[in-house]
């Protein structure tokens, strides 16, 4: 195990050439950050989540509850054992063949039958006071986390002069606030590690998964190799679109429509030009071509960088998928009614309607008629529902 652990520890992949471990321990003049102190998160990521829970019941629940936001889910399919197991055993989806087939089985018609597995998809789905729970959750943290980096950053050197993230390192002493700031991220992102397999699931939960664990590695990389300067810089980069995306999913629950498109716009604004215009052109140029100017390139320099290399090209793809949507509702809204933001269903929907599918109209006789299905449509949660566009 010392073996490993030596190996592991390496100072010549962690550190600049010609600095030691024992040069950036703890002394009576400065503080350096050390790597035992990331064992703090994850109790602090515990008990984030008992917080958590403790503010959906108390406090996000009341709120929905205030704006009508209904607690009961979805309708209820009527109880038939043949269409049960085509559900539990077959599928979800039946398609036109079995749909018919099932029609003549049961003798109803082809609209009764879709409409009964919409409403069985329906159930094993989230209510939306649910949704709206955990979004205020996340707006909350997001709104509180981004306003403190705000704070503290305009007092800092390095947010007006990049080239200070790189003076005098490795040797930058860590601060109360610096070192709060940084465990406070990890232990939300190891939080969400462990609540997204409890969360609402969304198709693109590989995706999420893959974006919070390259998050872990480069808080923890950035810590422990003290390029924490810049990792401030990154953390509050990427929190800015944070709040305005969970609002406009908040608004878009309450069923304020144009509020709700509003803040989607924002959003799609802010995030757009952080993630594709000044991530680039001022952190990647920093940590790129500042850094290797100032300190020069060593092994973990790589692989930090590589990191923020996959992050960017998950922002890439992920403001894709914005325009994507932005696109079609500007289509959907001059082919019809005026709405900024209106798209029936996108190609990653994480829901159905339940709106529109939970009808009531009992099963008939067999008139083999067949409907289309609105959906509610969702990009990591950049959730489009009726008019508005939004994000998980």
């Amino acid at each position: 195990m010392a073996g490993i652990l030596a190996w592991f520890w390496n100072e010549r992949f962690w550190l600049p050439h010609n600095v030691t471990w024992a040069d950036l321990k703890n002394t009576e003049e400065a503080t350096f950050p050390q790597a035992e102190d990331l064992y703090l998160a994850f109790p602090l990521a515990f008990c984030m989540l008992m917080v958590r829970l403790i503010f959906e019941r108390f406090v996000a629940k009341p709120c929905a509850i205030a704006l009508n936001i209904q607690a009961n889910g979805p309708q209820i399919a009527q109880p038939n054992a043949i269409l049960e197991k085509v559900f539990t055993a077959i599928t979800k989806h039946p398609d036109e063949k079995r749909l018919e087939g099932l029609s003549k089985q049961l003798d109803w018609d082809v609209r009764s039958i879709q409409r009964w597995f919409r409403q069985r998809r329906n159930q094993e789905k989230p209510s939306t006071l649910k949704r709206f729970c955990e979004s205020m959750w996340k707006f909350s943290y997001g709104l509180y986390i981004f306003t403190y980096g705000i704070r503290y950053l305009k007092k800092t050197p390095w947010l007006w002069n990049t080239k200070h993230c790189w003076y005098n390192y490795p040797y930058q002493p860590l601060t109360p606030d610096l070192h709060y700031y940084y465990i406070l991220e990890l232990s939300f992102y190891w939080s969400l590690m462990f609540s997204q397999f409890t969360d609402i699931k969304r198709k693109d939960f590989g995706v999420m998964f893959l974006h919070h664990l390259v998050a872990i590695l480069l808080i923890t990389f950035s810590y422990v190799n003290n390029m924490a300067r810049v990792g401030t810089l990154i953390l509050c980069l990427h929190d800015s679109a944070d709040a305005l995306l969970e609002a406009a999913k908040m608004a878009n629950y309450a069923k304020f429509q144009k509020i709700c498109d509003l803040l989607f716009v924002m959003f799609a604004m802010v995030f757009i030009t952080t993630r594709l215009g000044v991530f680039p052109l001022w952190v990647l140029n920093t940590t790129l071509f500042e850094s290797w100017e100032i300190v020069g390139p060593y092994p973990s320099w790589w692989v930090f960088n590589l990191l923020l290399l996959v992050i960017q090209g998950l922002n890439c793809f992920w403001s894709y998928l914005i325009v994507k949507i932005a696109c079609k509702a500007i289509s959907k809204g001059k082919s019809g009614k005026w709405n900024p933001l209106h798209v029936s269903k996108d190609d990653r929907s994480d829901i159905e309607s339940s709106s529109d599918e939970e009808d009531s109209e009992p099963p008939g006789k067999n008139s083999h008629t067949a409907t289309t299905t609105n959906g509610t449509s969702g990009t990591n949660g950049y959730l489009l529902t009726g008019s508005c566009a939004m994000d998980d």
